[in-house]
């Protein structure tokens, strides 16, 4: 592969789909406040389907396969490992979360309330995992490989933590302000720490969605919102399970099927 199209592959094609993921975001929920209306349900299932389903995680597969064909970033850079490290790692790593989640003082600890909000997190945490910290993240990381090994690492931390922070600009508020942009993204390292030293993407997740339970709620509570969330919301539910399913499927029959092809 020549230089050109090393680049094109790089930083061209990943940072697009980043675009058009924060573009989706923003047209479908940001502009429209879908995450603080929860009887919007026609409204969820387009932002949950269209920007992080198809974009976030479908789209954003495409490039996580793309990687492992031309070698630029190995399974286990990327976070795809055994079943075993798969389970231990990820249990460790919402085990931890949540406690953090538990010593903010949240605004409910009804387990339906955090259920739901759960629910509603989980969708886009996956997408926001596999695009800011696996395509932009580790694409960032095997960049700058060929230098001191703490600097391709601190650029691919770099890279996903502030992708992340600044996607938050197409969400509705608190998440597009200024002030909370900044907060999450030094959250955000924590993430990075998960992602980039477990190296286990679904850990990463779990982790991920416990940090953001409680701004969420949080947030929902300041708008009105969060008393709604006390009876179980069937299509949060719903479709936060369609879309780890929707991951799993793609991770284990097209993702890593290179890996497969190369044995």
């Amino acid at each position: 592969m020549d230089n050109r199209s090393q680049i094109n592959k790089t930083i061209v094609i990943p940072v697009s789909v980043y675009l058009l993921w924060v573009v989706t975001t923003y047209l479908l929920e940001g502009r429209i406040l879908t995450l603080l209306r929860p009887e919007a349900v026609e409204d969820r299932i387009a932002y949950t389907v269209t920007a992080n389903i198809i974009v976030g995680i479908i789209i954003a597969a495409w490039v996580l396969h793309s990687y492992l064909i031309s070698g630029f970033v190995s399974t286990e850079q990327m976070g795809l490992r055994s079943i075993r490290h798969t389970i231990t790692v990820t249990v460790t790593a919402g085990v931890i979360g949540f406690i953090l989640f538990m010593i903010q003082n949240p605004p409910s600890l009804n387990p339906i309330v955090i259920l739901n909000v759960f629910a509603q997190v989980l969708t886009v945490s996956v997408a926001e995992v596999l695009i800011c910290w696996a395509v932009i993240g580790a694409g960032f990381e095997s960049i700058t490989r060929s230098k001191e090994k703490v600097i391709s690492l601190l650029a691919g931390i770099l890279a996903a933590s502030i992708s992340f922070g600044i996607y938050h600009f197409a969400h509705s508020p608190p998440f597009n302000q200024v002030n909370t942009v900044i907060l999450l993204t030094i959250i955000s390292f924590t993430t990075s720490i998960v992602y980039f030293i477990g190296r286990n993407i679904y850990a990463a997740i779990v982790f991920h969605n416990t940090l953001a339970l409680f701004g969420v709620m949080q947030a929902l509570e300041r708008s009105g919102n969060l008393l709604s969330y006390g009876q179980p919301v069937y299509p949060l539910i719903a479709m936060a399970l369609v879309s780890v399913i929707i991951f799993v499927i793609f991770d284990i029959l097209y993702i890593r099927r290179i890996k497969e092809v190369r044995i």
